[in-house]
């Protein structure tokens, strides 16, 4: 796939900070917050897009009363509210991350040096920045998240240390690329997997992660997402789809052979 020139309309806000919401009503005023004040500090034209996914607390009116601008996504699951978040933003690059206040956005200054260096798509690494108390179950921190990296690696050639990280950035260009469609938690591997296959250049960055502030359950669902995001690893590298993933099968063998073996 072909590059696709960024119009004028687009460049016309420089960063969109789009935060994916399912009832956030906690938080996710403090997160545009934080958001708006890094944008201010990094003195260029920016904007906070909310993909609400379907919230019936009051996310909505909080998040438009604070100024930012809120996309309504009917299709439910995280990587459905990204896509739309990032299909209805402006701006040259995109910085991505939940609305729960895990993430601190006063720091997506470091994603954003990196796409104004040239990189294409930019990865938080929670492990090289830090975790907080009682920000990642045990599960997830010692064996989802290095499980599903370790695979990501050995399947699509990948050197990603964090592939769950849900603060990361990318450029508008490399969105329109990559043509995303998962609609749940495996949307974080697709997307690296995808920008490794399509030559795309990867970062990572250190972030932080500390303990959500939401009052209800995570929506983070541990064993069942982590279990969604392997099949879609295995399934992209076994029978690989129209976009271009292939699997990796050794020299001199034919892909059913190898699958036999």
């Amino acid at each position: 796939m072909s590059r696709k020139p960024t119009s004028r309309r687009n460049i016309e806000i420089e960063l969109s900070v789009v935060l994916p919401c399912l009832n956030e009503a906690a938080t996710v005023g403090k997160c545009i917050e934080k958001a708006k004040k890094a944008i201010k500090a990094l003195k260029i034209r920016g904007e906070v897009v909310v993909a609400d996914n379907g919230s019936h607390d009051r996310s909505p009116q909080i998040a438009k009363s604070l100024g930012a601008r809120v996309v309504k996504v009917e299709k439910r699951g995280y990587g459905h509210a990204l896509i739309g978040g990032l299909t209805a933003a402006r701006g040259r690059y995109f910085v991505m991350g939940d609305a729960d206040d895990s993430y601190d956005f006063l720091a997506l200054g470091s994603l954003v040096e990196k796409l104004k260096e040239g990189v294409d798509v930019v990865i938080g690494n929670r492990f090289r920045g830090g975790i907080g108390p009682g920000a990642m179950p045990w599960k997830n921190r010692w064996i989802g998240n290095p499980t599903l990296t370790a695979f990501c690696g050995l399947l699509f050639k990948t050197s990603v240390g964090d592939v769950c990280c849900g603060f990361r950035a990318m450029t508008r260009d490399a969105f329109k690329e990559l043509e995303l469609e998962t609609g749940g938690m495996e949307f974080a591997v697709e997307m690296i997997a995808l920008a490794k296959k399509a030559g795309l250049r990867l970062a990572e960055v250190p972030v932080t992660l500390e303990k959500d502030g939401r009052s209800g359950p995570s929506h983070l669902r541990g064993w069942r997402d982590g279990a969604a995001t392997l099949l879609w690893m295995l399934e992209a590298w076994v029978r690989p789809d129209s976009r271009g993933l292939e699997p990796i099968v050794p020299k001199n063998l034919d892909k059913e052979t190898a699958l036999e073996k």
